[in-house]
């Protein structure tokens, strides 16, 4: 399993697929599956059974995962970057490649 760049929380850009353009923000990361569920991207329309919690049941429209390599993180001036790792004295940090600021 390799290590995701892309934590919950980070501002993101589909940069490949039916979505591409699209920006986010990351609401989970499932990191077995290598995808992250993003805000208002890659809606999909699942039907419900009636339940204690929603006595009508129907359709219900939910984000669906998307593969961590169609994302790319966004910087502060909202530009893509890919991400980096190192040392600011004791802490690990991750950096922006493009910018070389500390996310």
């Amino acid at each position: 399993m390799t290590k995701l760049k892309i934590k919950t929380g980070d501002t993101v850009k589909v940069i490949a697929g039916d979505h591409k353009d699209s920006e986010g923000k990351v609401l989970k990361v499932l990191k077995e599956k290598n995808k992250a569920i993003v805000e208002g991207v890659n809606m999909v329309k699942k039907h419900t059974k009636p339940s204690a919690q929603s006595p009508q049941g129907g359709i219900v429209e939910k984000e669906a995962a998307i593969n961590v390599s169609n994302l790319s993180l966004l910087t502060s001036k909202g530009e893509t970057t890919r991400v980096g790792y190192r040392m600011d004295g004791d802490n690990k940090v991750r950096f922006s490649k493009k910018s070389n600021e500390v996310i």
